[in-house]
């Protein structure tokens, strides 16, 4: 069972491009308050599709500490948004058959919301912390002796009366979620006894994601149609999730039949501009302001901001990751280059005029 405490806050975001773009790894506004999409979450690692190695790494812990009666250790998971921090962090809670007290950075601002989340704490429970990179350095300290030594510092009284106070509280596991651990202050690093990266999913894993959540919406999905949704999801459950979404809508609407298959998928994906490799029109006119009006490179990033009116902060963090992933773009000391491959794929989705 998972309380959650609070939602992100993201006003700190760029602009709202990172919230509403469909193949954004990013949660959409919508998608905060879908309670349904719980439902999509896998419940026990026999359930979680992909990951391998990590959920490999996990169960030996899970299973350890459980032959000892213990905590698990404190954990940070790492990676792109929309992996599966969460999901995972869920996942171990169940394993190990505790409550999951779920945050996020932006709801522990205030010395006391820490305090408050820990004095309640049962034995062995989980506290997942999304963001955890956001902590402030006064939440950060508050936690240190927590996680080490089991024990809350408090400062009790004010000025020259005022004393310190400790207070034992029990074993807990903390998961810290960051898409930033560089952000996090060393000694905060140096807590977590288990440090754990997440990868962008293969397309094989991303079709039987595809396939698992289709049958949770009692979607028929012919196999042609699962494969193009997952090269349309850019690694991501969470875009492939969107996308299943908005393709039944798509369905229920223009088709007679019950079954997705591969015109349905094309048909509706087209019409809200993602293409064959997942990408979408702000996609497209980064790759074009780069191949018409700079042919292909080098050129800053500053100057590529200012002629498509973004920020630097929104292209480096939202538009390059994945332009760098699939080998459309690369970062150069002179500026930025685009790829033979990018090159070809925007002349040829040009000439079909999807963005038209």
């Amino acid at each position: 069972m998972a309380i959650v405490s609070s939602t992100t806050n993201d006003s700190s975001l760029p602009n709202d491009k990172r919230e509403e773009r469909l193949v954004g790894s990013s949660l959409l506004k919508e998608e905060k308050k879908f309670s349904k999409l719980d439902s999509f979450r896998p419940k026990y690692f026999k359930d979680f599709i992909g990951q391998t190695e990590l959920k490999k790494v996990l169960s030996i812990s899970v299973k350890a500490a459980l032959s000892r009666g213990e905590a698990l250790d404190h954990l940070m998971l790492y990676g792109p948004p929309g992996l599966g921090k969460t999901t995972m962090a869920l996942v171990i809670a169940e394993e190990l058959g505790v409550k999951a007290r779920v945050t996020s950075a932006p709801a522990l601002e205030r010395p006391r919301d820490i305090v408050g989340l820990l004095i309640n704490l049962k034995p062995r429970e989980l506290i997942f912390v999304d963001e955890i990179h956001r902590l402030n350095r006064i939440s950060q300290e508050l936690l240190y002796p927590a996680m080490e030594d089991r024990r809350l510092d408090l400062t009790v009284g004010k000025g020259a009366s005022s004393r310190m106070r400790s207070i034992e509280i029990p074993p807990f596991t903390l998961v810290g979620a960051t898409t930033k651990p560089a952000a996090l202050s060393s000694p905060m690093r140096d807590r977590f006894g288990i440090t754990q990266r997440l990868d962008f999913y293969n397309y094989f894993d991303l079709e039987n994601i595809i396939k698992r959540s289709s049958s949770l919406m009692n979607l028929s999905i012919t196999e042609d149609a699962s494969k193009q949704l997952a090269r349309r999801s850019r690694g991501t459950p969470r875009i492939a999730n969107r996308l299943i979404r908005r393709v039944r809508d798509f369905a229920e609407v223009y088709s007679s039949s019950n079954l997705i298959d591969v015109k349905v998928v094309n048909d509706s994906l087209d019409l809200y501009r993602v293409d064959q490799r997942g990408l979408d029109a702000t996609d497209r006119s980064y790759l074009g302001l780069l191949v018409n009006d700079y042919g292909g490179g080098p050129v800053g990033v500053e100057t590529l901001a200012a002629a498509l009116r973004e920020d630097v902060t929104t292209l480096e963090t939202v538009v390059e990751p994945y332009l760098m992933q699939i080998g459309f773009l690369q970062r150069t000391s002179r500026g930025r280059v685009v790829t033979p491959a990018a090159e070809k794929h925007y002349l040829l989705t040009s000439s079909k005029k999807i963005d038209k």
